[in-house]
């Protein structure tokens, strides 16, 4: 008969590989509780603890792990940075964690490229080059530290010599898929940022295509598949959610279209003294995955069942964002789940992005996004993922006029109003720093970092005019019913 400790490290490992991230935990602590002199296994604990949402859990065991002389202490001491950057917001002790990583192994790539990355959500430019440049030493040609670190280059024209290293880059034979798609999006970017747009669609084309090409399968977008989602969503909710007496403090909700706006629209309100910026928390649809049957057994969920999803919400934002008075929830892709959200929070207050279609479309197609987002690899998919937000978006708004729409295109084009009319909505009183949010030593994830980090401009708006020869297609695809 096995050991106790055998017996609890193999069940442990064997949930841990089957995704039971829950029961894994379990196990490793009782294992722990035996045999605390295992560091690879708290490590593991971590791991466990950190897609469980207890991040301050998983902290403790990479200490315990460190303390007890895990193998690879960098791996740790990043994954402690990850922590405390993406789901905790403290990117101070997230710098800390990543030059105690590179402390142990100074040429170890996945710090530098997070340390870079890290300084780019923080609007260190400077610093974010040095990190990529110590990259490419390292690793010379590496495409995501080259792709990086051209995104940082300020250019001079097509002849720039950093457009020509990416396209010998791009062109090197025998050059892996996903590396072309990495290399290629930083080529199209580079290419627009000068002017030359049909070099940088051509590129951009390219750089989908390869994106593609790397998980076919995975990358596809099925519009029936999507089109029979959005009916669920929509028959799920067909009526305003039931009032609730006491709902707690939930954040304010900003979603619509990736590259609506969100992004601005958060540090906008993070520029207020009341406000926190929550980033894209991923509790919403974290909820919508661990309810069986979603969206359609939320047409028969009971009072205490939606208690019980309020809840978890509650405690995840507190864990995320603790001690924070108003905090924000800028997930885009939450206007899918508008009907869970005001089930669990009636009178909560949604922000919604819009912008011009084709301008919303172009960002995302230019976007190297994850491919699980298959519809933003292909124009057409994309008009037809619009189309059916457009819908969704109506039935919600139906149901909830009180949901207040936010218009990029007016807002860059006259701030003043547009911010006001966004402070009242939110209950805020107005403060003067909210247009100054560029200044925000606050960190930014997103595409957009450094566009966010500029005072409000207009260069964005009707930017598909720039493509419009390429467009044809799309804009037939789109019709003339394209607004939510």
């Amino acid at each position: 008969m096995a050991e106790p400790a055998e017996a609890l490290m193999a069940l442990a490992s064997r949930l841990r590989a089957a995704g039971r991230a829950d029961e894994a935990a379990q196990a490793y602590r009782q294992l722990l509780a035996i045999r605390p002199d295992l560091p690879d296994s708290w490590f593991n604990l971590a791991l466990m603890e950190r897609r469980c949402g207890r991040f301050e859990a998983a902290l403790k065991a990479y200490d315990e792990a460190l303390k007890r002389g895990v193998s690879g202490p960098e791996e740790a001491w990043l994954n402690r940075g990850v922590i405390h950057a993406d789901d905790l917001g403290r990117p101070d002790l997230a710098l800390a964690d990543l030059e105690a990583a590179l402390a142990v192994a100074p040429d170890w790539l996945p710090a530098l490229l997070n340390l870079g990355n890290l300084h780019e959500d923080m609007g260190r430019r400077e610093a974010a080059g040095d990190a990529y440049a110590r990259a490419l030493v390292v690793a010379p040609g590496h495409p995501v530290a080259l792709a990086r670190s051209a995104g940082l280059a300020r250019l001079s024209g097509a002849d720039d010599p950093v457009i020509g290293e990416l396209r010998a880059a791009v062109a090197e034979p025998g050059l892996p898929v996903g590396d072309r798609a990495e290399l290629g999006f930083a080529l199209g970017r580079a290419l627009d940022q000068v002017g030359a747009y049909d070099d940088a669609f051509a590129a951009y084309a390219a750089a989908n295509a390869a994106s593609r090409a790397t998980d076919p399968e995975g990358a596809r977008y099925d519009r029936a598949a999507h089109e029979r989602f959005i009916d669920s969503l929509i028959a799920a909710f067909p009526e305003p959610a039931a009032p609730v007496v006491d709902a707690g403090d939930p954040p304010i909700f900003i979603c619509g279209l990736f590259r609506s706006g969100s992004t601005l629209t958060e540090q906008i309100l993070a520029g207020h003294s009341r406000v926190t910026g929550g980033g894209e928390l991923g509790l919403v649809p974290g909820l919508a995955r661990a309810i069986a049957g979603y969206p359609q057994a939320m047409a028969t969920a009971g009072v205490a069942s939606i208690a019980q999803l309020r809840d978890l919400y509650l405690g995840g934002l507190k864990t995320a964002r603790p001690d924070a008075d108003v905090v924000t929830d800028k997930r885009p892709d939450n206007f899918l789940h508008i009907g869970l959200i005001k089930a669990m929070f009636p009178d909560a207050r949604i922000v919604h992005t819009v912008r011009e279609p084709l301008d919303v479309i172009l960002s995302n197609w230019f976007l190297h996004l994850d491919r699980s987002m298959g519809h933003a690899l292909d124009l057409e998919d994309l008009a037809h993922w619009h189309g059916q937000y457009v819908r969704l978006m109506r039935h919600w708004k139906a149901l909830y006029p009180d949901i207040l729409d936010l218009d990029y295109d007016a807002l860059v084009v006259e701030p003043r109003p547009a911010v006001e009319r966004l402070l009242a909505y939110c209950d805020l009183d107005w403060e003067e720093a909210v247009l100054d949010f560029h200044r925000a030593a606050a960190p930014v994830r997103t595409a957009s970092v450094w566009q966010v980090r500029e005072p409000l401009y207009q260069r964005s708006s009707g930017r598909w005019r720039n493509y419009e020869r390429h467009l044809d297609r799309v804009r037939a695809a789109l019709g003339t019913d394209s607004q939510a």
